[in-house]
């Protein structure tokens, strides 16, 4: 269609998010729903809980969708025939049965649409002081593993969630980059390590993520891009921003289909522009000297959308 801004999806990009829901703050697809509608998707909402906040708070209250309900409201999509998708996006799911629907309904997805992209953020765990732990039950690890990766087409782990879906440690970036193959190799041609514990070249105050995109030429021959991301640690706990993540990587790879260095450069961008504003506002709320608590602590989403829209790059990507 003539006319359509050119930053705007040329076609109407339907995405369906399976995530949690909170009344008030910022995650899930609260964190998710804003930043692709902003950025031109179509997003489809199911709620896998509905709290009244996040959990990081002293007191929550709510509901959890289970599997059967998940597979209720997709018979009603199905039953009206608007179960047409270009992406799926899920997170934190803490139940084995629901992972498995959503497994089921992503393949069911796929025969109607064989182009259709998933994006998974496998949420399991975190290291804390070097020490990694599960924040999820232990029997998820083998759904992600066996079910859920194989039919990922983006994954988003962290350092550690890498680690346990490969059975491999990382110490090196040459080890990251070994296990970022292997998940190639499990089934997802892009594979974000959104966080790592591995010495950034640029020092102490800058994280480490990693990037590999790996396509397969019209000869059949494989190509592999991979990029390194340092961005200026935060100092403060923030709820959402993996979620954020996963949603802006989704937009940014869609509009930048074989450039992960310009789609890193501009989701992480995005996100420190965010950070930045949510930690400024926090601190003043807080008061100088006092800890920012969780409600002070939420993302500052809709103030951002400027950033969200149109990241000035302030984090470049080093190719390797």
């Amino acid at each position: 269609r003539a006319g359509g801004a050119a930053m705007e999806p040329e076609r109407e990009c339907r995405v369906l998010s399976i995530q949690s829901h909170v009344v008030r703050g910022y995650m899930g697809n609260k964190a998710a729903t804003f930043p692709l509608q902003v950025l031109g998707f179509e997003v489809d909402t199911v709620n896998s809980v509905q709290f009244s906040n996040h959990t990081g708070y002293a007191h929550w209250k709510g509901q959890v969708l289970n599997s059967d309900e998940l597979h209720e409201l997709y018979d009603g999509l199905k039953l009206n025939s608007v179960n047409q998708y270009d992406y799926v996006l899920t997170g934190y799911t803490r139940d084995t049965s629901f992972l498995a629907m959503v497994v089921d309904i992503v393949q069911e997805l796929k025969q109607q649409n064989s182009n259709l992209v998933y994006v998974c953020d496998p949420v399991m765990g975190d290291k804390w002081n070097g020490e990694g732990s599960m924040y999820v039950p232990k029997d998820l690890l083998p759904v992600y593993r066996d079910k859920v990766v194989p039919v990922a087409d983006i994954i988003t782990p962290n350092q550690f969630e890498a680690e346990l879906l490969t059975g491999r440690k990382i110490h090196t970036e040459k080890e990251a980059l070994e296990v970022m193959d292997m998940l190639h190799s499990m089934g997802p041609e892009t594979v974000v390590i959104t966080s790592s514990d591995l010495q950034a070249p640029l020092g102490n105050d800058y994280l480490i993520a990693l990037g590999s995109h790996r396509k397969t030429n019209a000869d059949g021959t494989k190509m592999t891009q991979r990029i390194r991301v340092e961005s200026p640690k935060v100092d403060a706990v923030f709820v959402g921003t993996g979620d954020l993540f996963a949603a802006m990587l989704l937009a940014w790879t869609h509009k930048h289909p074989n450039n992960l260095k310009v789609a890193c450069e501009k989701t992480v961008s995005a996100m420190q522009h965010v950070l930045q504003r949510t930690i400024k506002s926090a601190k003043a709320q807080a008061g100088e000297g006092n800890k920012p608590n969780s409600a002070q602590l939420e993302l500052r989403m809709v103030q951002s959308k400027k950033d969200i829209e149109n990241p000035e790059i302030i984090v470049k990507a080093t190719v390797l």
